[in-house]
C-alpha cells in the first residue's frame, strides 16, 4: 500500500446531475474495487466528486477505510477526517467506527476522537460495542486520561462497559494513562477468564516496570488454563527482559515452542530482544538466523543488541547487510547504528550515520542527539559535544547535558563540567547523579571548595543518591544485593565470600583503585574499605558461592560500573575461570579471561 502523503483537500460536495446513471451503476465506481493505493483512490475521489458522487456510501466507505489503515501516516488520518467532515449526515456507524480506529492507531489528540464520537451521537447513530473500543483505544493512544474517564462513564450509561470487548480495553485504557488503580479495579470485576483482560494487565505491569506483577499474573493465567497468545508472550518476554532472568526467559521460549507460536515475527523479534538484555547475545543471534522471515524491527533490534553488547562492526556490518536485503531502516535502527559507533568509539563512521539519516527522510531525535554527544564526549571532543547540544534546533533536555557532564567528570575537565552543570540545574536540580558527578569531578581535580559547595547544594535541596543494586538469576529466583547493606538474606555469606575473593586477587596484584573515592576525611584503606561491599561485587560473590565451577554469571546494576568493579570483574573472570556477563545501566561488559569486551571503553 502507498504511503504517499496526501495533501489535496477533498473537493466540496457538488449536487449529483439528474442525467447521471444511478450512483451504483456509474462507471467511475466500477474501478473502486480495483484501488488498492491511496494515491489511486485519491486520484479516483476527485472524479467521483466532479461526478457528483463525493458521498456515495461504497466510495466514503473505501476511502476512510483505506486513509486509516495501518500504513497510513498523519496525512491520511487529516484526509479521511475531511472526507467524512464534508458528508452532510452520515448515518453509517462503521463510517464513525472506521475513523476512530483510525485514531485508535495514531498517538492524535483524543479530543478529535471525542469530537467524531460527538457528531455521532448529534447525528442519531447510535454507538456500538466496537465504538466504544475504538474511541477507549484513541484515548490509551493519547495518553488522555480525562477523556477516556468521560467516555468510561458514558460507556456505563449505555450499557456497553461490560462487554466482553469493552472492558479490557478499559483496563488497558486506564494501564495507558498511567492509571493502575482503576485498572486493577476494572480487572477485578472481570469474572478471571478473559484473556484479553489479563494481557491487558500483564502489559500495563511491564510498561509500569513491575515485572514481577506481570509474572504472577502470567502464572495465575495458566493455572485458570487460559491459553495465551502471542501478545501475552511477548509482554511477558518483556518482564523476563527488565528482570534480566536468563532461565525463566529460556523457559518461556521453551513454552512458546510448545504452543505453536515460535514462528510468528513479532515473538521471535521478542526473544531477540529478551536475550539480549538477559546477556546471552549468542541466543539472541541463534534466534535471529533461525527467523524464516525477518521485519524491518527484527532487523532492528538485533542491530540494538550488537550496539549494547559493546559489539560495534558486528552490528554497522548487519545494517548493511539489512539494506542490501532491501529493508529500510527506521528512526530505531539508526539509534541502534549510533548507539554501536559511540560504544566502541567510532567516531567518523557515526556522524556519517547521523548525516545518513537525512537521506532516508528520518528527522533525529533525542536519543539520536544522545548518541551523538556521547560519541564526540567519549572520543574527548568535549567542547564540540557542547556546541552540539548548545545548537541544536530543539530544546536540549537534561538526558544531554549529563551524556556530557559524565564524559567530562571521565575526562577530568572541570571547567567544562561546570558550565554544563549550571545547565542541568537550570532543567532539572532534583537529580542526585548530577550533584555527585559534578563533586567528584572537583574532589578530582583539587577544586575543594566548589566540591563542598555543590555538596551543601546537594544536602540543602535535600537531593540523595541512588543506592546502587544489583541482581543475579540463580535457579529461576532473582537475588538483589544493594551495596553497603544486609537486606538480602544471605548477604553476610556474600560479604564473607568478597573479604575471600579479594584476598585471592592480590595475589595476582589487584589493588582497589580508589581514585574515584573523593572524602577528604578518608585515607586509602578507608577508601578502599567504602568500594568493598559494592553491589556488584555482592552479585558476583554471591554467584561463585552458588553455582558450579565454570558458570557463567550474569549480573544486572542499575548504575554505571565503578572502574574498581569493573577491574575486580576482569580479575575474577581470570582467577576462577568465570565468563561474567555485567548489564550496567549503558551497556553490557563481558569479562572473559581478565579481558572486557568494552576495551575499557566505557
Amino acid at each position: 500500500m502507498s504511503s504517499a502523503p496526501l495533501t489535496a483537500t477533498p473537493a466540496p460536495l457538488l449536487p449529483a446531475k439528474p442525467k447521471n446513471p444511478p450512483p451504483q451503476q456509474h462507471p467511475v465506481l466500477s474501478h473502486l474495487p480495483h484501488c488498492t493505493s491511496l494515491r489511486a483512490l485519491a486520484q479516483l475521489h476527485g472524479a467521483a466528486v466532479k461526478a457528483g458522487l463525493a458521498a456515495h456510501p461504497a466510495l466514503v466507505t473505501r476511502l476512510l477505510t483505506l486513509c486509516t489503515g495501518p500504513a497510513a501516516g498523519p496525512a491520511h488520518l487529516a484526509y479521511a477526517r475531511q472526507v467524512f467532515d464534508r458528508v452532510p449526515h452520515p448515518a453509517d456507524a462503521v463510517w464513525y467506527n472506521t475513523l476512530l480506529r483510525g485514531y485508535a492507531r495514531s498517538s492524535s489528540s483524543a479530543s478529535a476522537a471525542a469530537r467524531v464520537f460527538m457528531r455521532m451521537l448529534e447525528e442519531g447513530v447510535a454507538p456500538d460495542t466496537y465504538t466504544f473500543v475504538s474511541l477507549l483505544k484513541a484515548c490509551a493512544a493519547a495518553r488522555a486520561g480525562e477523556e477516556g474517564r468521560q467516555a468510561h462513564a458514558l460507556a456505563v450509561k449505555l450499557g456497553a462497559a461490560g462487554h466482553d470487548y469493552v472492558r479490557p480495553t478499559l483496563i488497558n485504557m486506564y494501564a495507558e494513562c498511567g492509571d493502575a488503580r482503576a485498572a486493577r479495579v476494572m480487572f477485578g470485576r472481570t469474572d478471571g477468564g478473559c484473556v484479553v483482560s489479563y494481557n491487558a494487565m500483564i502489559a500495563a505491569a511491564v510498561r509500569s516496570s513491575r515485572p514481577g506483577e506481570a509474572l504472577v499474573l502470567f502464572r495465575e493465567m495458566q493455572a485458570k488454563g487460559l491459553k495465551p497468545t502471542s501478545v501475552t508472550v511477548i509482554s511477558v518476554l518483556s518482564a523476563c527482559a527488565l528482570l534480566g532472568a536468563l532461565e525463566l526467559g529460556r523457559w518461556v521460549h521453551d513454552y512458546v515452542r510448545k504452543i505453536g507460536l515460535g514462528s510468528l515475527v513479532k515473538v521471535s523479534t521478542a526473544l531477540i530482544d529478551m536475550y539480549a538484555k538477559c546477556g546471552s547475545l549468542e541466543d539472541a543471534v541463534a534466534v535471529f538466523q533461525g527467523m524464516e522471515s525477518r521485519d524491518r524491527q527484527a532487523w532492528s533490534v538485533m542491530i540494538v543488541a550488537y550496539a549494547n553488547h559493546g559489539y560495534g562492526r558486528e552490528a554497522i556490518s548487519l545494517f548493511e547487510e539489512m539494506k542490501k536485503q532491501g529493508m529500510k531502516p527506521d528512526d530505531i535502527t539508526f539509534l541502534g547504528v549510533l548507539y554501536a559507533c559511540s560504544h566502541s568509539g567510532l567516531v567518523s563512521e557515526g556522524l556519517r550515520y547521523f548525516d545518513d539519516m537525512k537521506d532516508h527522510g528520518i528527522v533525529p531525535g533525542i536519543k539520536h542527539y544522545g548518541c551523538v554527544t556521547d560519541l564526540l564526549a567519549r572520543s574527548g571532543q568535549l567542547e564540540r559535544a557542547y556546541k552540539f547540544i548548545d545548537e541544536l534546533a530543539i530544546n536540549p533536555t537534561p538526558i544531554l547535558w549529563r551524556t556530557l557532564l559524565s564524559a567530562c567528570g571521565g575526562h577530568g575537565d572541570v571547567e567544562l563540567g561546570k558550565r554544563v552543570f549550571e545547565r542541568i540545574l537550570e532543567l532539572d536540580d532534583s537529580h542526585g547523579g548530577d550533584y555527585v558527578i559534578f563533586s567528584n569531578l572537583c574532589a578530582n581535580t583539587g577544586y575543594w571548595e566548589e566540591m563542598n559547595r555543590v555538596r551543601k547544594l546537594m544536602s540543602e535541596k535535600g537531593v540523595v543518591k541512588v543506592p546502587g543494586c544489583s541482581s543475579i538469576e540463580i535457579d529461576n529466583t532473582v537475588h538483589e544485593f544493594f551495596a553497603g547493606d544486609g537486606r538480602h538474606p544471605k548477604s553476610q555469606e556474600a560479604r564473607k565470600m568478597v573479604d575471600e575473593v579479594i584476598d585471592q586477587l592480590k595475589l595476582v596484584g589487584y589493588v582497589p583503585d580508589t581514585s574515584h573515592v573523593f572524602h577528604v576525611e578518608m585515607d586509602e584503606e578507608e577508601k578502599a574499605i567504602s568500594l568493598k561491599y559494592h553491589s556488584e561485587k555482592l552479585a558476583i560473590a554471591f554467584g561463585l558461592l552458588n553455582t558450579a565451577p565454570g558458570a557463567t554469571l550474569r549480573v544486572v546494576k542499575n548504575l554505571r560500573v565503578c572502574p574498581d568493579c569493573h577491574s575486580m570483574a576482569k580479575l575474577v573472570s581470570m582467577v576462577f575461570n568465570r565468563r561474567i556477563i555485567l548489564r550496567d545501566l549503558n551497556r553490557f561488559h563481558h569479562f572473559e579471561k581478565g579481558i572486557c569486551s568494552c576495551g575499557d571503553y566505557w
